[in-house]
């Protein structure tokens, strides 16, 4: 039997984080996208409410919410500001390799650290040379004893230059593909590992994303987290938890747009009327609210599948590809609405526009999507 409903506890943590979004986010927003600036203290205030490290499993000191639970925490906080929400929730990017392949040594020590401080821990995969293409890293794992060193470089990393540790994907040799891979705990204070300069980025410029430099970085056997030939499943494990979160971003930025779109469009007159009564404004008001009702449909679904143990990446991707896609022309279209309005930062949508751009492209873009469903089809 289908059953759409909330529960009372999942109807309040909604409440509680569109509250948030609403008195922490939304009036600081612009100001931090102008400024290209992370709003920390709001970050602690999301912690202590247990909204930063949602899926941090109690046991470790998280809130040990459903991947369901998360999912609708990230769609209200993106509703105030995508950038904002993407540096908060990161952690969760960052944590999952290590709730899925650490030992319990290293799950008591990174995931006890996230759920005793407020700190930030960054997944790092993309390189200069290899963002979608994961399997071709370059950067070296080589083995020293019982341990390893690391030498490469990482690019496009968020929260890389608040964060605490950085979970390092490496090869032990390019030529291998995903056959080299393996995966390590890089403390931030580690000698040889540099931090770039923050970059000015076209939109979600609240959220901190910088590159990261390896040269000679030593990392002792109790950090890794996977051995080179264990690496690149793990990577894909944890997109495949992670990518339902784009999904429900795109949610949350579209509903921003929509009523933003429906507020202008009742008091905007042209031709004598309000511009909501024009039937082609009115359509693209409807095309907003279907691509919304189907990408949440999609994310929730995705999310459910992880609860209940289901191994099904293209559903992940489904939520993913539609919802990116969905959102950049959501925004597009919120722009238009608003006609020479919208193209000025005096008004929100423009900054829309840009912070929906990057769905379609960070933790797999849409072209990568559909590799992964089309490629699951054909294996039938």
């Amino acid at each position: 039997m289908l059953d759409f409903s909330l529960t009372d506890e999942q109807t309040a943590l909604i409440d509680a984080a569109r509250r948030f979004a609403r008195e922490r986010i939304l009036p600081i927003a612009a100001e931090c996208d102008r400024e290209s600036k992370f709003p920390r203290d709001v970050f602690e205030e999301a912690w202590k409410l247990g909204l930063a490290n949602s899926t941090l499993p109690s046991e470790y000191g998280g809130p040990g919410l459903s991947d369901l639970d998360s999912v609708m925490i990230s769609e209200e906080m993106a509703y105030g500001c995508s950038g904002i929400q993407t540096s908060i929730t990161a952690n969760i990017l960052g944590m999952t390799p290590i709730k899925l392949g650490g030992s319990e040594a290293q799950k008591k020590k990174y995931l006890g650290w996230l759920g005793a401080e407020p700190i930030f821990a960054s997944y790092a995969t993309t390189e200069p040379g290899a963002g979608s293409d994961v399997a071709g890293i370059q950067t070296r794992a080589k083995k020293d004893g019982t341990g390893w060193v690391l030498n490469g470089q990482k690019a496009w990393i968020t929260n890389a230059t608040m964060a605490s540790f950085y979970t390092v994907f490496a090869t032990e040799d390019p030529a291998l593909k995903h056959k080299g891979m393996g995966a390590f705990i890089i403390h931030r204070d580690t000698p040889g590992l540099t931090v770039g300069r923050h970059e000015d980025k076209l939109g979600q410029r609240a959220s901190d994303t910088a590159a990261i430099m390896l040269e000679d970085v030593k990392v002792p056997a109790e950090q890794v987290l996977a051995a080179p030939g264990h690496g690149f499943k793990l990577a894909m494990e944890t997109f495949n938890q992670t990518r339902p979160d784009i999904g429900a971003i795109a949610t949350g930025l579209m509903r921003r747009a929509l009523d933003e779109s429906v507020n202008y469009a009742k008091e905007r007159k042209s031709f004598g009327v309000p511009i909501a009564q024009h039937q082609l404004v009115q359509q693209m008001l409807a095309e907003m609210a279907i691509r919304i009702e189907a990408t949440s449909l999609l994310v929730r679904k995705a999310a459910w599948n992880l609860d209940n143990g289901i191994r099904n990446p293209i559903v992940s991707s489904y939520a993913k590809a539609y919802g990116a896609d969905a959102a950049m022309q959501t925004a597009i279209d919120a722009v238009q609405v608003f006609g020479g309005n919208g193209y000025v930062k005096d008004y929100p949508v423009e900054k829309l526009m840009r912070d929906a751009k990057i769905l379609q492209i960070y933790e797999g873009t849409a072209q990568i999507q559909r590799l992964v469903i089309a490629r699951s089809l054909i294996a039938g």
